[in-house]
C-alpha cells in the first residue's frame, strides 16, 4: 500500500533528512504561493477546430503577456509552423524564446517532448534554443492512440545536456512508475541545474495515471524527499486535480494544451481565463500566485536575458 503523500503547504515532500541525490536535504520555501505555469498551445488541438488556439508567434506573445498579468510565472512553449503544424524548427524556437524574453518576465520553458512523431535528435536540439527551463519526461506511455516514447537512454542523454547547458528540467510524470525513473536519475547522475528539482504531475491522459485525488497522493508519497511538484489536469480532469494540488501543497499547471473547455458548454476562449481562475483558487486557498522573480529563486533558474 502507498504511503500517505506528506507535504507541507508549500509543496515541497517533507520525508525528514534523506538524500535523494538533489543536492540538498533542506526543504525549499515558497512564502506560501503557488507557482503558475500555463500551457498555451500544445501539440494536440487543431488550429482549425480551434480558432482562439496561439500559434503564430504574435499570438503566443500577447497570450503570454497576459498570462503574466493574470498571474502565471512560467510559460510551456510549444510552436507551430506557418501552416500551424507542431514543429521543432530551431530558428523559430529560437525567435520564440527572443519574443517571450524581451516582453515579459516569464520563465521561458520549452517543451522537449514535441510531438510524439518528432525524432529522438529533433528533440534534443530543442535545447540549442537556450530557454530558462524545458520539460523532462521520465518514461514512455500510452498517448491516446499513439505512443509518446521516452526509453531511459533519451531520458539520460537529455538530463546530462540539460546539466551541461545550465537549462533548468522540469520532471514530467505520467504514470506512477515514472517516479522510479526519477529516483534513478537524480541518484545516477547528481541534482539538476540550478539544483533543485521540480515535477509536473501530468494526470488524465488516456494511457497515463487517472486524474484524481487518490492517484494524486498516491504519486506525492512517490516522489523523492526534498523536491517540489505541480500537477496538470487533463480535459474533464482539470478541477479535481487543481483542488487535490492545492489542497496537497502542490502547484498548478494550466492551459489550452491541456483543457479546452472552462465549464460544461463553455469554450475557453483564451489561456488568461484559466491562469484567472488558477490564480483565483490560489488566493482562496491562502496562497496567492508567485511572481516570475519568486519563481526564478524557487525554481534555481538563473538570468539568461543578458
Amino acid at each position: 500500500m502507498a504511503r500517505s503523500a506528506e507535504t507541507r503547504n508549500t509543496g515541497t515532500r517533507n520525508t525528514g533528512t534523506r538524500n535523494t541525490g538533489t543536492g540538498s536535504t533542506k526543504t525549499r520555501s515558497t512564502g506560501h504561493q503557488t507557482l503558475i505555469t500555463v500551457a498555451p498551445t500544445g501539440a494536440e488541438a487543431d488550429k482549425s477546430a480551434v480558432p482562439t488556439l496561439p500559434v503564430t508567434l504574435d499570438e503566443l506573445v500577447v497570450t503570454a503577456k497576459e498570462c503574466q498579468a493574470a498571474g502565471a510565472a512560467v510559460i510551456h512553449v510549444h510552436i507551430r509552423d506557418e501552416a500551424a503544424r507542431p514543429t521543432l524548427d530551431r530558428d523559430r524556437l529560437g525567435d520564440t524564446v527572443s519574443a517571450l524574453r524581451e516582453s515579459t518576465d516569464l520563465i521561458v520553458q520549452l517543451s522537449t517532448g514535441g510531438a510524439v512523431t518528432d525524432s529522438f535528435a529533433a528533440r534534443l536540439a530543442v535545447l540549442e534554443a537556450d530557454p530558462d527551463a524545458c520539460s523532462l519526461t521520465c518514461g514512455t506511455v500510452n498517448f491516446g492512440d499513439d505512443v509518446f516514447a521516452n526509453p531511459w537512454s533519451f531520458i539520460k542523454e537529455l538530463y546530462q545536456l540539460t546539466q551541461d547547458r545550465r537549462i533548468v528540467p522540469e520532471f514530467e510524470l505520467f504514470d506512477l512508475g515514472q517516479a522510479a525513473t526519477l529516483h534513478r536519475l537524480l541518484g545516477e547522475f547528481g541534482p539538476p541545474a540550478g539544483g533543485h528539482v521540480h515535477c509536473d504531475l501530468v494526470m488524465g491522459v488516456p494511457g497515463g495515471m487517472p486524474g484524481d485525488v487518490a492517484t494524486l497522493a498516491a504519486a506525492v508519497a512517490a516522489l523523492p524527499a526534498g523536491v517540489t511538484w505541480s500537477a496538470t489536469g487533463i480535459g474533464r480532469t482539470t478541477l479535481p486535480v487543481m483542488f487535490g494540488a492545492l489542497g496537497a501543497g502542490g502547484h498548478l499547471r494550466v492551459g489550452m494544451e491541456d483543457t479546452l473547455s472552462l465549464a460544461r458548454g463553455r469554450p475557453v476562449t483564451r489561456n488568461a481565463e484559466l491562469v484567472e481562475r488558477a490564480a483565483e483558487l490560489a488566493r482562496i486557498a491562502q496562497r496567492p500566485p508567485m511572481p516570475a522573480a519568486d519563481a526564478r529563486a524557487f525554481l534555481g533558474v538563473s538570468d539568461r536575458h543578458a
